[in-house]
């Protein structure tokens, strides 16, 4: 069993997944070496153990890492939204502007490699339990028109997996923070309540 990390190690290991992070978003993972890695980050191969045992421990970890400061940032700006087409929008938007560091290399990288890509997958799998709720919360609260909630959750997840696997890339040309952000006016506008003087859509 591993022996626990000092305060200080610990403090290290975040600041080096911090460093690993922007570089990973800028320039992708797959071509680096673990010598290259420490040469870029001017440090030791040991001091990149203490991310990980190996090179691909370390980009799980680093992943990993990206998506949950991603939640917690989303979740912060949902709450602070005052009403549920405001916190619908504003978690779609935000998940957008969290996706938008990552460059191309990135994207290409997390896709290639399966135990990464599986870590997007989860993610994209609770945001879409996410924007159901949301949806769920403002159809109770007569904020939203009255819909199935589980039906919009489940399509808003088919497309966020569709994004997640290219597709919708490759059939627009939309990187996935632009697919994020074209997605949140489709399901915010659609959602809206319908003024007095448009008609009620049959069914």
């Amino acid at each position: 069993m591993a022996r626990p990390l000092s305060e200080k190690s610990r403090a290290r290991r975040e600041e080096m997944i911090g460093e690993l992070l922007a570089l990973f978003l800028a320039e992708g993972f797959a071509a680096f070496s673990l010598e290259e890695l420490a040469r870029r980050l001017r440090c030791s191969k040991s001091t990149l153990y203490l991310v990980a045992s190996s090179k691909e421990q370390i980009v799980v970890t680093v992943v990993r890492a990206f998506f949950k400061g991603a939640a917690a940032r989303i979740e912060a700006r949902v709450a602070a939204s005052e009403n549920a087409r405001e916190r619908l929008a504003d978690y779609l938007e935000a998940v957008a502007e969290e996706l938008r560091p990552a460059s191309p290399a990135f994207h290409a990288d997390l896709a290639a490699f399966a135990p990464a890509s599986e870590v997007y997958l989860d993610n994209t799998r609770v945001a879409a339990r996410r924007v159901q709720d949301l949806v769920a919360a403002g159809v109770e609260a007569g904020e939203l028109r009255p819909v199935d909630a589980s039906f919009v959750g489940a399509a808003v997840g088919q497309v966020m997996a569709a994004i997640q696997r290219g597709e919708i890339g490759t059939a627009t040309g939309l990187d996935d923070a632009e697919a994020y952000r074209r997605l949140a006016d489709l399901v915010v506008s659609g959602l809206s309540p319908l003024r007095d003087s448009e008609p009620v859509p049959a069914g």
